[in-house]
């Protein structure tokens, strides 16, 4: 990066950061504090909800899964839309006529205070942890590539989103939410056409997108029903749903974002804004993936795109090793790129013998450079003597640097911390109301003044990112970042979602019973997650219907299932 990169992150950081201290400054009432103005057209609401959900995992990871998987991932998000027409028809009206700061008030008044404290400690368990992934995940990408410290990169993008999100409370998440995602998708946009048009001349869009196609890249669905698979159209579709009625219906950070709203047909709105665009906004990024492939083809990539990691250990004593595999590396690309050319040469003759001989001869020679790239990181991994993130996360990042123009790389580094602050700051802003409502006001400090609130939701919401902070500081990732993040709220969000199923739909059954059942699903998830191997968007259904199905018994052998009064079923 150069002066004019620097300018351009700094400047779109920092200035979005300052536009929103100053707009939000003087709150001074837990309600305006904690939900805003309650004027937030339906725009803002699904920019907001959108912004909280793409975090800089989205932006910095996703296009390495389609870089290295294909659009098979896109699966993971076939049940959202159907998941936001649910909460749009039935979460959303009781949380705005129970007139609620939290989604778990709404369980106290349904069941009890042991159940309430029991949702809310779910939620600061799951989101206090992917806190802390939000801000070490682009963390680690950037300083690693561009050699700043890791400690001072998370120090100091945790303490810009600290400050403007204690400073502003939810109206100051939700205003530098709509700037921060226009930065998003305008660095997203002129990436994909600056690829397009680093692509080698005489290649057409199309045939780009044949390669990718003869590359496996673009299988976007798989109907199988073996579970084993990560991503099944079945899997994403059930389990999918699972997880998005989960995150988006009980989720604290999302239900915080649409509660905002200055009419729940404007709430409503803003969630069908997300219901039509959440699935083309994932297939494009994954789109971008499957055509940096198609670009690396042509260009010889890295054996590594870890590139610090590399260098870290090409003098050492895997020195000799490692330029054994770069070497065999390049002649495989050699060979996969001269069968490539010939393939779609063949293709534009109009000969499919030709084709489909050179075809079978670059996914042989495609396999070999796999294979190289497997042993690259097996030594690595061997000679540093610990796991690292996946290489995939750094294939974005090291395009960008490698191959875009400056001012455009200090744009798309935007991107990443935009997205990380966009979403950290509604992390941190649920952390704090929950926190604030469901633990402090509810069980320490009953009867106090809205400026003591105001200061406690303040002072909560800052110590949660210092938390965030810590972990990130701590965190060590082997998974690819963005199914970290998906794993640990697979984890949590079933046993979340069921006990509001059980609140909506069970009225006969009792807070003792849910409460009980509820602990025991989560044990059972935690027992099936570190003892089977399925694709863990299974979690989110098996988590909910195991609480649902434990209530249901539970409250069968309790007894006294008496229809709760009115003010609980409301």
């Amino acid at each position: 990066m150069n002066p004019l990169d620097y300018a351009v992150l700094l400047g779109t950081m920092l200035g979005i950061a300052a536009f929103a201290i100053w707009r939000t400054r003087g709150r001074h009432e837990l309600r305006t504090y904690l939900k805003g103005a309650g004027n937030a057209r339906w725009i803002t609401i699904g920019l907001s909800v959108m912004a909280t959900q793409a975090s800089a995992i989205t932006f910095l990871s996703t296009p390495g899964q389609g870089y290295e998987s294909g659009l098979g991932f896109v699966q993971n998000y076939f049940g959202a839309p159907l998941a936001l027409i649910i909460i749009a028809v039935v979460f959303l009206p009781i949380y705005r006529r129970l007139n609620v700061y939290t989604a778990y008030e709404y369980l106290g008044r349904r069941f009890d205070p042991k159940t309430r404290l029991f949702g809310a400690a779910l939620f600061l368990l799951q989101r206090g942890l992917g806190a802390g992934i939000t801000i070490y995940a682009p963390a680690i990408v950037l300083s690693t590539v561009m050699g700043w410290r890791l400690d001072l990169t998370i120090v100091c993008s945790g303490l810009l989103v600290i400050v403007y999100t204690v400073t502003g409370g939810s109206d100051a998440v939700s205003l530098t939410q709509k700037y921060q995602i226009g930065v998003i998708f305008a660095g997203m946009v002129t990436a994909f056409f600056v690829l397009l048009a680093k692509l080698p001349a005489g290649l057409t869009f199309t045939e780009a997108l044949g390669v990718a196609g003869s590359f496996h890249k673009l299988e976007a669905v798989d109907f199988s029903f073996n579970m084993d698979r990560r991503y099944t159209f079945w899997s994403g579709v059930l389990g999918g749903m699972f997880l998005a009625l989960s995150y988006f219906g009980t989720d604290q950070s999302q239900v915080q974002r649409y509660l905002t709203g200055a009419s729940l047909r404007e709430s409503r709105l803003g969630l069908m804004f997300n219901a039509v665009l959440k699935i083309p906004m994932q297939f494009f990024i994954l789109l971008l993936g499957a055509l940096l492939f198609v670009f690396y083809q042509f260009e010889t990539p890295p054996v590594v795109f870890n590139q610090a990691v590399w260098a870290a250990h090409a003098q050492g004593e895997t020195g000799d090793r490692l330029r054994a595999i770069e070497a065999g590396f390049a002649a495989a690309h050699a060979e996969e790129r001269a069968d490539l050319n010939a393939w779609l040469a063949a293709r534009r003759a109009g000969d499919p013998a030709a084709a489909a001989q050179a075809r079978t001869g670059m996914l042989a020679a495609q396999q070999r450079t796999a294979g190289w790239r497997t042993e690259a990181q097996q030594v690595l991994a061997a000679a540093s003597g610990r796991t690292t993130t996946s290489d995939a996360d750094y294939v974005f990042i090291t395009f960008i640097l490698d191959h875009l123009p400056h001012g455009v790389i200090g744009l798309l580094v935007a991107v990443f911390f935009a997205a990380a602050l966009s979403s950290k700051s509604a992390e941190l802003n649920a952390l704090g109301s929950t926190t604030t409502v469901d633990l402090y006001r509810h069980v320490i400090r009953r009867e106090a003044t809205d400026a003591h609130y105001v200061a406690a939701s303040k002072w909560f919401t800052a110590l949660w990112g210092v938390v965030a902070i810590g972990f990130a500081l701590c965190a060590r990732l082997a998974e690819n970042l963005i199914q970290a993040v998906n794993i640990l709220g697979s984890i949590f969000y079933g046993v979340m979602l069921g006990l509001f199923l059980v609140a909506f739909f069970l009225r006969w059954v009792r807070g003792t019973a849910v409460f009980w059942a509820a602990a025991a699903a989560q044990v059972l998830v935690f027992v099936l997650y570190f003892s089977l191997g399925i694709s863990y968007l299974w979690y989110n259904l098996i988590g909910c219907a195991a609480c649902v199905g434990f209530s249901v018994i539970l409250q069968a052998v309790l007894g006294d299932g008496r229809r709760p009064d009115a003010a609980q079923a409301a």
